[in-house]
């Protein structure tokens, strides 16, 4: 991945929108999509602190199943990602651009596809051994819950539903929060590590509903992801690493709750 110029993503172009109208705009698209996850989180995490019982002795499934019908189980969990998508069609018809190539605003463009999937790939692979120590160390303070990642049935579409999951995370995330919010915040006249570090804490916000130990993870993650779309214009490589952690975790749960069950789970 090559360097970029300042004029690609997080430094404002194409400024045709009042700072007020951009504003209603970020709080619309948040209030539909992760801004709402937010809320929820924060809502959930003080619900939990409030409780009797321990927030490390709590638990949260990511991946429930929706009907005790496999066939409507199904119907529901494609219609639950497809739904889900909306905001991120939304983001991609907002800055969509009339020249070529349509989405540079977002980081997305079809040059080096090759080496823009080895990078998400080798990304994965970095952020996710410090991800599951930081996991494993709010497990052992008692500042996380015990996340189950996975609680469907074992069924044919299982495994395709988990990827389809994944996808959904990754694009939702990756595009919302960095693409479109480092865009937008740009055009506000935010400064390069205002609008990092933004966007990192709502990363973190919105996995509160998860303990402390998911909070700090996923917001360094997001200083992380933030400091590399800005230095290489790219989204594409935080998609793809984002969809890999993603998947390991939902498909590879089953396996290592049983092989590790003092580490990955509960026990109840």
């Amino acid at each position: 991945m090559a360097l970029i110029p300042r004029s690609r993503p997080g430094v404002s172009a194409e400024p045709t929108l009042s700072r007020r109208r951009i504003t209603a705009e970020v709080a619309i698209v948040l209030g539909l999509s992760l801004g709402a996850s937010a809320v929820y989180s924060i809502v959930a995490i003080v619900n939990r602190l409030t409780k009797e019982q321990a927030l490390g002795d709590q638990q949260a499934t990511l991946n429930n199943s929706l009907s005790s019908r496999p066939a409507f189980d199904l119907v529901y969990q494609l219609l639950a990602v497809a739904f889900d998508l909306v905001p991120v069609a939304l983001v991609v018809f907002l800055l969509w651009s009339s020249t070529r190539p349509r989405l540079q605003r977002l980081g997305i463009d079809g040059r080096g596809l090759g080496r823009q999937a080895l990078g998400g790939i080798g990304l994965a692979a970095a952020i996710g051994i410090p991800g599951i120590g930081v996991y494993l160390g709010g497990r052992a303070l008692g500042i996380s819950v015990d996340v189950v990642a996975n609680a469907l049935d074992t069924y044919w579409w299982t495994v395709p539903v988990l990827l389809l999951s994944a996808l959904r995370s990754a694009l939702t995330e990756e595009v919302i929060v960095v693409g479109y919010l480092y865009a937008r915040l740009a055009d506000l006249g935010w400064g390069r590590w205002k609008i990092i570090v933004g966007s990192a804490l709502l990363r973190g916000s919105y996995h509160l509903y998860q303990g402390f130990g998911a909070f700090v993870g996923n917001a360094a993650m997001g200083v992380v992801f933030g400091w590399l779309y800005l230095r290489f214009g790219r989204l594409l490589p935080l998609v793809i690493a984002h969809f890999v952690l993603d998947a390991a975790i939902f498909v590879g749960y089953p396996w290592a709750a049983s092989t590790f069950p003092a580490l990955f789970g509960s026990g109840s």
